[in-house]
């Protein structure tokens, strides 16, 4: 198998891609990612994700590389990673007792293909407290985490319903994955 290269520093996105028992490297390469100006979350993510393969592939042009983002959506607006305990507040404000959107963006490059899809999962939080909300904080967990939580961890017990795919929550949708893989002959 040619030398397969995960452009991420994410610990679930290793984990994840681990499940398909893949043997991979990680390079974490170092983009601007900014919001352009009226720039949809689809096109948001898809850009990052395909940035990022494209700057390990600058590095490795022999490699198949894997590179993904996703990002938190409501009301098409595109929710960070919180930069503080404020912050993390708004963002909670903003999805509580609702419902919205996690989006990846996946990029596939090879020497000779480029290819990429962006995955919608729709996500139904509970009505947070005051108090779960400063409790949940404390965890630490929000930090670093799109939309200041994490499915696969403590804010699992916040949220009763998703309507797609699991993986992609947590960071990489592994089915649509998978697909990329086949199409340039990295799986059967």
């Amino acid at each position: 198998m040619a030398n397969l290269i995960l452009a991420s520093s994410s610990p679930r996105r290793r984990e994840l891609l681990q499940q398909l028992g893949l043997d991979f490297q990680i390079n974490s390469p170092n983009i601007d990612e900014s919001i352009y100006l009226n720039e949809s979350v689809e096109h948001y993510v898809e850009r990052l994700a395909c940035s990022k393969a494209d700057a390990i592939f600058e590095e490795f042009p022999n490699a198949i590389i894997i590179a993904a983002d996703t990002s938190v959506a409501v009301d098409h607006h595109i929710l960070g990673k919180p930069e503080s305990k404020q912050h993390a507040f708004e963002m909670w404000h903003l999805i509580s007792g609702r419902r919205h959107d996690v989006l990846s963006g996946v990029c596939v490059r090879t020497k000779h293909k480029k290819l990429s899809i962006v995955v919608r999962t729709e996500v139904e939080f509970q009505e947070l407290t005051p108090q779960e909300m400063d409790d949940y904080w404390n965890t630490g967990e929000p930090l670093g985490k799109a939309g200041g939580y994490a499915i696969q961890g403590i804010a699992a017990r916040f949220i009763p319903n998703i309507m797609g795919s699991y993986t992609n929550v947590v960071g990489l949708p592994l089915h649509e994955t998978v697909q990329l893989l086949q199409t340039v002959k990295v799986l059967n």
